[in-house]
């Protein structure tokens, strides 16, 4: 009996299976994409916690790193091919999301003042017990955002553009300077500022310009990570030609540039993921900051859902798949808690390859979840994403944070700029985000509204969007 040929069907087409040899690179393409946006939020969060190399904390970070792959994959995999209520089954890649940075670095704080005057009693470190909160906050949310997303068609008119708008222009305003600290070195370290660091992070900045503006195909596609991979080259000839440490008034120290290859070294080259490597932590002044965000993030995921249908398929979603959608995120978030990695949600720059391909067939997104899943399970890609240089991180995180703002004004000026829109707007950012970020200003506060305004100026922003457009009459033209 002669074997039944297999039917191949079009990258373009939603359903169906394409050959390996176009399966494998458009998954890798998405993948490329995507890879060092997902671990970048998880870098970033565990350096403000103290989990580095320097306090001892190498395998753990590692772990960490290796984790969030891993989690990527899975809930990649669960939002394209669906486990019933849970994912759209649209071609939708998740990760690790950057929109967390701010809130988690400023409950970050919070914990580790807290551990600090004594307010709140554990035997683990301050940085160790605020990345614990974070996980349990994060627990919450992820239901909490799971039960929003069963509830997402009558939720749908709160969030018209301009409050989305709002939200992720406060995003990226926040995260500057964040990139601009790892830009300089870290603004922890000894040598920030130094002018070996700005070169080192200016050289990756050009470099991802002159590959996402000067190349096509996959090297235009994965700007982020060439130029990451051309500033671990300069770093490395750097480190030959100048010295390992530097003195600084009195202090000596290890330059920032210099890559540990002996971590890489060390590190396994198989290993299965770890079940909670942090502690959970449930803390009301992380969990009700967190719990916000995650409305935050169910705004944007219905909009990255429109803009895969939209781009790619040339329809708007249907509610059962904007719902599976803002679920999949919750569940996904939830369980990346229990692996240690940050909250994962849809990831726009995705999207916007979806956009920019039409290619949108479930198989080939399924190949990309597999090369995650198994990227996960190899801690050498880890430990090597683990030692990377700050400026070269910086470098990086100054390009993607302003794209964030970017494309805040791109969803703010859909409609006209003035009158109501405008007026939600300028409140919203001149006064939710501007006292949010200014903690000087929040002294005076109750502790609970210091845990709701968060430091960063993102969910205050972020309620005051949500509520002026609910109470500010619609102009006359727009009712």
């Amino acid at each position: 009996m002669s074997k039944k040929p297999v039917v191949y069907s079009s990258p373009n087409e939603l359903n169906g299976r394409l050959p390996m040899r176009l399966a494998f690179p458009f998954g890798l393409q998405h993948v490329l994409a995507m890879f060092v946006g997902n671990l970048s939020p998880l870098l970033i969060i565990m350096s403000i916690c103290g989990i580095t190399a320097d306090a001892g904390m190498g395998t753990l970070r590692v772990s960490l790193l290796q984790n969030a792959m891993l989690v990527a994959g899975i809930n990649t995999m669960i939002q394209v091919r669906k486990l019933g209520p849970i994912g759209s089954g649209l071609p939708i890649v998740m990760g690790t999301s950057s929109g967390f940075i701010g809130v988690n670095k400023a409950i970050a704080a919070s914990m580790m003042a807290g551990v600090a005057a004594g307010t709140i009693t554990t035997s683990a470190t301050a940085g160790i017990y605020a990345y614990g909160a974070i996980m349990g906050a994060q627990m919450c949310g992820g239901i909490f955002e799971m039960i929003l997303g069963f509830c997402i068609k009558p939720l749908r008119k709160f969030f018209p553009a301009v409050v989305t708008g709002t939200v992720v222009t406060a995003i990226g305003l926040s995260l500057f300077s964040v990139g601009i600290g790892f830009f300089g070195g870290g603004n922890a370290n000894a040598d920030y500022g130094a002018l070996w660091n700005l070169f080192l992070g200016l050289v990756t900045l050009i470099a991802i310009l002159i590959f996402k503006h000067g190349c096509k195909g996959f090297l235009s596609v994965s700007a982020i990570l060439m130029g990451i991979i051309v500033g671990y080259i300069v770093s490395f000839i750097m480190g030959l030609f100048l010295p390992e440490t530097v003195t600084i008034g009195d202090v000596t120290v290890t330059a920032a540039y210099i890559t540990k290859w002996e971590q890489v070294k060390d590190a396994a080259w198989f290993a299965l993921p770890k079940l909670m490597p942090v502690k959970p932590q449930f803390n009301i002044g992380a969990i009700v900051p967190l719990m916000i965000m995650f409305i935050v993030t169910a705004v944007e995921t219905v909009g990255d859902t429109a803009g895969v249908t939209e781009g790619g398929l040339g329809r708007e979603p249907s509610d059962k798949e904007l719902s599976g959608s803002v679920v999949c995120d919750g569940f996904g978030s939830f369980v990346s808690a229990w692996f240690g990695s940050l909250p994962n949600t849809s990831f726009s720059q995705n999207v916007g390859l979806v956009n920019m391909t039409k290619m949108v067939n479930r198989f080939a997104l399924t190949i990309g979840a597999l090369i995650l899943i198994g990227a996960g399970l190899f801690p050498k890609i880890g430990a090597i994403i683990s030692i990377m240089p700050q400026p070269v991180l910086g470098g990086a995180a100054v390009m993607m944070f302003a794209n964030i703002v970017i494309s805040g004004i791109n969803l703010l000026t859909k409609e006209p700029l003035d009158g109501r829109n405008a007026t939600i707007v300028a409140i919203a950012l001149g006064l939710g985000y501007g006292i949010g970020s200014t903690t000087a200003v929040q002294s005076f506060m109750p502790t609970w509204m210091t845990y709701i305004f968060g430091g960063s100026g993102i969910v205050p922003a972020a309620m005051l969007a949500i509520i002026l457009n609910i109470v500010i009459p619609k102009d006359k033209k727009e009712a």
